[in-house]
């Protein structure tokens, strides 16, 4: 019995392993694996293999994925053992849905371009690649003929999703699960090292103020709890984003299972014109 739970432990931190199980969920839904060239990363994408044009996007941000292997040891690869950004593009009914992974996640070994760990512990959402994600936004764009987008970031990915929608004047919602909206603040309550390569979400709110948003923490998560969106909230004048609770659920149960309730409320949110 110890073997076996030994070989479970090991192929779930193999990447060929956890990208081949995200290939056979996106393919049980009719999507598929595409990559997206940026000038620094090559990034991973799953869309429907019918694409049709519509007249809003919404992209799917993942989360930091395995950054860490223990306390002290970063991951060789960040691809996520569980998708949760990717399962919930998935249950997302509108037709209009795409996912897309952060840097060196789901990629091959010939698309592994700067695939250092700091991109995913001190460097998750440095300006590189926030850059990146943006450009890789514009390809799925161009591609669905969208004229404009939503975002929805998944822990780490709320964070990329805010810096994103900063910089951009096509994001006419921002809606984040989970999301790590204020770095400093979480690696304080958790003492952990600072990530001092990266952007914090919290400081461009100014920028934001126009955007719809809904966030949505867990009341049990202990990873990134609603007193960090709070603190976030608190940057912006009236009005501020919406921010949702929910009882019972932690940082990976069990949103999957009320998505599609929070999908249809959350696409009323009102278009911002800037």
């Amino acid at each position: 019995m110890s073997a076996l739970l030994l070989l479970g432990a090991c192929s779930s931190l193999d990447p060929a392993t956890r990208q081949a199980q995200a290939d056979h969920l996106a393919s049980q839904h009719g999507w598929t694996r595409t990559s997206l060239t940026t000038p620094t990363f090559t990034l991973a994408a799953y869309t429907p293999r019918s694409s049709a044009q519509v007249n809003t996007l919404t992209v799917y941000i993942e989360g930091d994925g395995l950054a860490w292997i223990n306390v002290s040891t970063p991951s060789l690869d960040p691809t996520p053992r569980d998708p949760l950004a990717l399962k919930l593009a998935l249950r997302d009914q509108s037709g209009q849905a795409v996912y897309l992974a952060r840097p060196c996640q789901f990629v091959q070994a010939n698309e592994q371009r700067h695939c250092e760990p700091r991109y995913w512990t001190s460097h998750r959402f440095a300006p590189e690649v926030v850059d990146a994600t943006s450009i890789a936004i514009d390809q799925l764009k161009q591609k669905s003929r969208a004229a404009q987008i939503r975002l929805v970031g998944y822990s780490g990915g709320g964070a990329i999703a805010a810096l994103v929608a900063a910089q951009r004047n096509d994001v006419i919602a921002l809606i984040t699960v989970a999301g790590n909206l204020d770095h400093a603040t979480w690696t304080s309550m958790h003492r952990i090292t600072p990530l001092h390569g990266s952007l914090n979400a919290i400081n461009v709110t100014a920028r934001l103020q126009p955007i719809p948003q809904h966030h949505y923490v867990g009341e049990k998560d202990e990873i990134i709890s609603s007193a960090i969106a709070r603190v976030y909230l608190n940057r912006f004048s009236a009005p501020r984003p919406q921010l949702t609770v929910v009882p019972g659920f932690d940082h990976h149960c069990c949103w999957e299972s009320i998505w599609p309730s929070l999908v249809e409320k959350n696409f009323d949110l009102p278009n911002v014109t800037k």
